[in-house]
């Protein structure tokens, strides 16, 4: 049955979200699992298909040891979850949404322009 498939977990008020958040990063920061993530980054050598090879299933790891206590599912679906009510909250709160953002900084590398100018990509500038 679909409705029983349903967590609770969407229940979460912004002040409790923002509880388990800060239990998601804390967890990041605990000697295990930042051992697991720098030996994660390592393997990704800086390539995004090996970041999301080896260091995705790190995070969502970590992430589901900490949900799971709060009625998200165990699994990656969890996380999702987890993710699409934080980020709802976001908007509504500046420390979730600053909470956020740190979490994402401990997992995903910095975004940097290409080196390349104006005009690249195949359109043409007039």
């Amino acid at each position: 049955m679909a409705a029983s498939a349903q967590a609770p977990a969407a229940a979460l008020s912004a002040e409790q979200a923002k509880a388990v958040l800060a239990e998601v990063i804390k967890a990041f920061g605990a000697p295990e699992n930042a051992q697991r993530m720098e030996e994660a980054r390592d393997n990704a050598c800086n390539d995004m298909g090996k970041m999301l090879q080896f260091l995705l299933p790190v995070t969502t790891q970590i992430q589901q040891d900490v949900i799971k206590a709060y009625g998200f599912s165990n699994d990656g679906e969890g996380v999702l979850k987890f993710a699409r009510l934080i980020k709802s909250y976001e908007s509504q709160d500046p420390e979730i949404a600053s909470m956020s953002g740190k979490l994402k900084a401990m997992f995903l590398p910095p975004m940097t322009l290409p080196p390349h100018g104006a005009g690249t990509g195949g359109v043409a500038a007039s």
